[in-house]
């Protein structure tokens, strides 16, 4: 007779799960029971190290794939670490279904071991569904709702099994009597659209624009020719929120690349200079890199009509797939006969990717962290996966890197927590194991779970068709984001102690794996590293020497936020010769860009 846990297994296969991310414990002991029986079959267990980077793995997959992706933990301390994880799920709205062990139901409200209150902990990172099983015949539907609500819904949901059920004889079909649930697998995505109406007034908005700026964020993933078709109509530049740096490649002219903290110069010129504003697919915080209230007329698509007009008062909002949405609102735009606004995008971008090729290839001792993501970006290959870490590594990867079409390239972009990079490099072999997955993280990073997570790949990566998973590690001894926002929302200078990461040489850790390892402390082999990792037979670790003192200057910088900066500078600040002098060669570059234009 199959046991509760072998239901679930064969359940999940049902909708269509594969591969489950999780670290073993006792209050499991029945799910990896059923998973030992099940391995033929699938749904494969992919150990990890820690059940945080578990819940990253599967928020991941879910970014990668489209589906669900599914985390397991034990109960306790295993079910509490999962969550950063999911939170970075949820505030990506990623499909995550998480199931959690339990102590035996006997034992509940009794203090026993590794008993938590698991309905109280889950109810706000799965609000949207989180259920216990109390018996065997209520397990069926738990699984299908969770199931089902985290694909609609684009959010995480979660099912606690007692250890004691999960070992139980499974309930396939309850019986058809008063208070039994009967519930299927399988789930359509609807066709989204706004009625003609709404579709006739965006159209007459974006119409009479001038001067027409588009926002993409991941929402518009898989929209890419009907947004192209759009801007091309009406004669619009594009930025991108970071969630949506594939959305479009940056080869084309009227790109303007990342926008906000991170972002380009290009695109606050679009948005501070636009009369209209068209949002696609992006829930982008941070209104003050918008268009001055009042200033441009606004039409916004979006799957979540809780997110319209919800970072600039939208004249149309409207609740729709972006693809579906895109593709009835163009038979209905104007085609632009005035390029002049076009032409000016273009110039403003054009101008500043020769900053940042300026910028990129200043020297700094020992290397300037800029031109390691300049060089990498244009030997990419166009199918690359490209993982970043949060922190200063998220502020090349969204100004240095131009996308190719065909690339996929992801972060925390909601929770904007650490160490991500690595776990979603592994969850991207795992889901695409003969595409190149490229993690680009800071050495805070690193040695919070990279170097952990290492070992990982260190035992999966012979699986891959393709063997490459390259690890870039920005080695710089410093907690690099946390100290500029120091200076520059605090007017505190470096706090040495908290900022300073122990010293740890990478690569030497890499080869004890082995893996490869290349520690680079020269700016001249920055390029031969690259060509060396990108035609590696096994997974590489990059362990480059960089300078903690180069700025990651934002697009714009508030009077108030030049004043901490200069504050903290003046206040004892150990880095302040180096961070004035790099300053100054940022500034520099922007006033005297390259000459020649990159390809």
């Amino acid at each position: 007779m199959a046991t509760v846990a072998d239901f679930i297994l064969e359940r999940l296969r049902a909708w269509g799960v594969a591969r489950i991310y999780g670290y073993p414990g006792d209050g499991i002991n029945g799910m990896l029971g059923a998973l030992d029986r099940a391995e033929a079959q699938g749904p494969r267990l992919i150990q990890v190290r820690h059940e945080e980077s578990a819940a990253m793995m599967a928020c991941a997959h879910a970014k990668f794939t489209g589906e669900m992706g599914v985390c397991l933990a034990t109960s306790g301390p295993g079910a509490i670490h999962l969550l950063n994880g999911l939170y970075d799920a949820k505030a990506d709205h990623q499909p995550v279904l998480c199931l959690v062990g339990q102590q035996r139901r006997a034992a509940l409200g009794g203090d026993y071991q590794q008993e938590v209150d698991l309905l109280s902990l889950f109810k706000d990172v799965a609000h949207e569904y989180v259920q216990m099983a109390v018996t065997p015949g209520q397990v069926r539907h738990l699984i299908d709702r969770a199931a089902r609500i985290a694909l609609d819904q684009r959010t995480v949901t979660c099912v606690i099994l007692p250890n004691d059920i999960q070992e139980m004889d499974a309930v396939p079909v309850p019986p058809a009597e008063h208070g039994t649930v009967h519930s299927g697998v399988g789930y359509v995505r609807p066709r989204v659209v706004p009625d003609e109406a709404t579709l006739d007034r965006a159209a007459e908005v974006l119409n009479a624009g001038k001067k027409v700026a588009m926002l993409v964020g991941a929402g518009a993933l898989g929209a890419t020719d009907e947004v192209i078709a759009v801007a091309e109509r009406l004669g619009a530049g594009v930025a991108k929120a970071l969630l949506g740096k594939a959305v479009l490649p940056d080869s084309l002219p009227y790109v303007t690349g990342s926008i906000g903290l991170l972002g380009t110069k290009a695109s606050w010129q679009l948005m501070s200079d636009c009369d209209t504003l068209l949002m696609v697919g992006s829930s982008f915080p941070y209104s003050e890199f918008l268009p001055q209230e009042g200033q441009a007329r606004g039409v916004q698509i979006d799957l979540d009509g809780r997110k319209l007009s919800l970072r600039y008062p939208m004249e149309v909002p409207m609740v729709g797939d972006a693809r579906e949405t895109l593709t009835a609102l163009l038979p209905r735009l104007d085609a632009r006969t005035d390029f002049g606004w076009r032409e000016q995008v273009e110039a403003n971008t054009e101008r500043w990717w020769r900053v940042l090729e300026k910028r990129a290839m200043d020297d700094a001792v020992p290397i300037n962290p800029q031109r390691v993501f300049w060089e990498l970006s244009s030997r990419l290959p166009a199918d690359a996966i490209l993982c970043a870490d949060s922190g200063t590594a998220a502020s090349w990867y969204a100004r240095d890197i131009r996308m190719q079409r065909g690339m996929m390239g992801t972060l925390s972009g909601g929770l904007a927590t650490m160490a991500p990079a690595l776990p979603y490099a592994i969850a991207a072999k795992c889901c695409h194991p003969g595409r190149l997955a490229i993690a680009l993280e800071g050495d805070g990073a690193m040695q919070m779970n990279g170097i952990n997570e290492l070992i990982t790949v260190a035992a999966r990566w012979h699986e891959w068709t393709d063997p490459r998973l390259i690890v870039l590690v920005l080695n710089n001894g410093d907690l690099n984001m946390v100290t500029w926002e120091q200076r520059s929302l605090g007017g505190d200078r470096r706090f040495d102690t908290s900022q300073t990461v122990p010293p740890f040489d990478y690569a030497a850790y890499a080869r004890m794996l082995g893996l490869d390892g290349i520690r680079v402390e020269t700016p001249d082999a920055v390029g031969p590293m690259w060509e060396q990792a990108l035609q590696a037979k096994r997974p590489v670790v990059l362990d480059v020497l960089t300078n903690p003192a180069v700025p990651p200057v934002p697009p714009h910088m508030p009077v108030e936020a030049v004043r901490h900066y200069m504050k903290a500078l003046r206040s004892g600040d150990s880095q302040a010769r180096e961070v004035l002098r790099a300053t100054a060669r940022e500034m520099w570059a922007e006033a005297v860009p390259a000459r020649n234009v990159p390809g």
